[in-house]
């Protein structure tokens, strides 16, 4: 009897389990993608243009067909055009990893933009915010598609979708490269101009989204890139200690930012500035470096006091750093006589903190904190009020749990790999080689202390890039240098220069 019970229970047991398992595996039910669609006029470059705004979701699937994943995009499209299926299309994300695309979203290429202080001097403070029609908007040329990764926006992971599956380097670009098809598909637009443009980690996206699309048996070439505040090979944008490389990257960017708070190079212009501290970089600053401790005492001196003519801080200050002035540090001590900490996204930007002997920022970043209120509020409001977007979620500018659980491994589990810096420049040269109509635009601010300039040098110089395809251009601003007004005009004019060579 008691074996019977025994016996009884124990297929009980495992009968429950083999029903737990089978309802584990059921897809979750999906609702109905939602998706918003308006009519809108607006004068764009002294062209009147008419447009369609769809804000709205689209459904990612697995290998299995199950829907995984819904990509919140807002697109918009020229009515009226006699041949629809042949205009150009610019996709468009900013970076993080965690970044919805609020900031190129609002902050340049929408029909509405929000105005924060052009000379960076004023915190954007508490609604209301200033928001303005952007009559530079480049509707009249192409049509414009912002995208928000998952965990960024409104987009999330649905059914029996993981976050894991989409948090990574790879991952990422995968599930772009399938957005981008299935828009491409829906719209009718495989044999239409396509460009993608990135800020940030978007550049990075951007690198790997372009190799991505030669793939998986669905071969999209892209027409082009625009690449805002490049971070391709990240050995150039990382200061931490025994990082050679960055000490040589950062600090152009550092007399740039010294020069504009009149602590260095008085009575000369910044291209100058920028041109000496360069100059300085490659033929004195570099091989000191690398001769390390091999570097006679007396030529340690010379170099720190030439590093204090450029970058501002104390010589003695220089040489107990033993030449190697990091990133957080610099930011604390150029103006620490005045108890003001520097931007890092903006070396414009200042704020004063509570601990004023810190090596570091202690509040945040005073180039972020300065704007980022406004851009959140000025893109809800939009999406509330002009698109008549109705969501049962908040929308994510940000999200911090996707830098924290981001998989950067670009091998498959189980094989070797050992950690490096992350690059996808030779990705993007490769690219380049294989398709002769990829042409690159890069961005870059003068006093961006997160990406400087002379590591898009630096990065452009090597990797296998064929640079008769590529053009650099620079700018005032830091990091989202189109929040200053004299550089969002000129970088209006450098993008369409750009797109309408590109389209002869």
């Amino acid at each position: 009897m008691k074996k019977s019970l025994l016996t009884w229970s124990l297929l009980l047991s495992a009968t429950a389990l083999l029903v737990a398992q089978e309802k584990k595996e059921e897809p979750k039910p999906v609702p109905p993608a939602k998706e918003f669609i308006t009519t809108q006029q607006g004068t764009f470059n002294g062209v009147p243009v008419r447009y369609k705004v769809i804000a709205g979701e689209t459904y990612l699937k697995n290998e299995k067909g199950e829907e995984v994943a819904s990509i919140w995009s807002t697109t918009y499209l020229k009515e009226g055009d006699p041949k629809p299926q042949q205009r150009p299309v610019l996709f468009i994300f900013n970076g993080g990893p965690g970044s919805a695309s609020v900031w190129l979203h609002m902050g340049f290429f929408g029909p509405v933009i929000v105005k924060t202080d052009s000379e960076a001097k004023a915190d954007d403070g508490a609604a209301p915010y200033k928001t303005e029609r952007n009559s530079k908007c480049l509707l009249d040329l192409v049509d414009l598609v912002f995208i928000d990764p998952v965990g960024t926006g409104f987009s999330t992971v649905i059914g029996n979708g993981k976050v894991e599956d989409f948090w990574g380097l790879n991952e990422d670009a995968n599930s772009i490269a399938q957005f981008m098809r299935l828009w491409v598909t829906k719209h009718k637009r495989w044999m239409t101009p396509k460009y993608i443009a990135g800020e940030s980690f978007g550049t990075t996206r951007a690198a790997a989204v372009t190799s991505a699309l030669e793939k998986g048996g669905q071969s999209m070439a892209l027409n082009g890139l625009i690449l805002i505040s490049q971070a391709l090979d990240y050995q150039g944008s990382t200061s931490i200690h025994d990082n050679i490389t960055s000490f040589a990257t950062y600090l152009p960017s550092m007399a740039a930012t010294a020069w504009y708070h009149k602590k260095a190079c008085s009575g000369k212009s910044l291209e100058k500035v920028v041109s000496e501290a360069t100059d300085f970089t490659y033929n004195e600053y570099i091989p000191a470096l690398f001769k390390g401790n091999y570097l006679p005492e007396s030529d340690k001196k010379k170099i720190a006091a030439r590093m204090e003519s450029f970058i501002g801080l104390n010589e003695s200050y220089i040489l107990q750093s033993d030449l190697q002035v990091l990133m957080p540090r610099f930011q604390k001590e150029l103006l620490r006589d005045q108890n003001l900490t520097i931007g890092r996204l903006d070396g414009r930007y200042t704020g004063k903190e509570s601990d004023a002997v810190a090596d570091h920022p202690t509040l945040g970043d005073a180039a972020s904190y300065g704007i980022d209120a406004a851009f959140t509020a000025a893109l809800n409001n939009y999406l509330l009020t002009e698109l008549n977007v109705e969501m049962n979620r908040p929308y994510l500018t940000s999200n911090s749990e996707i830098g924290n659980k981001w998989r950067w491994r670009t091998v498959p589990e189980g094989s070797y790999w050992e950690p490096v810096y992350v690059n996808v420049a030779r990705q993007l040269g490769d690219a380049m080689r294989r398709n002769k109509d990829l042409n690159v635009l890069v961005v870059n601010g003068y006093y961006d202390l997160i990406t400087p300039f002379f590591d898009a040098e630096y990065t452009f110089s090597r990797n296998g890039i064929p640079m008769e395809q590529v053009k650099l251009t620079y700018y005032e601003g830091g990091h989202m240098m189109y929040n200053r007004q004299q550089d969002f005009d000129k970088l209006v004019k450098d993008i369409r220069e750009f797109l309408v060579n590109d389209l002869k």
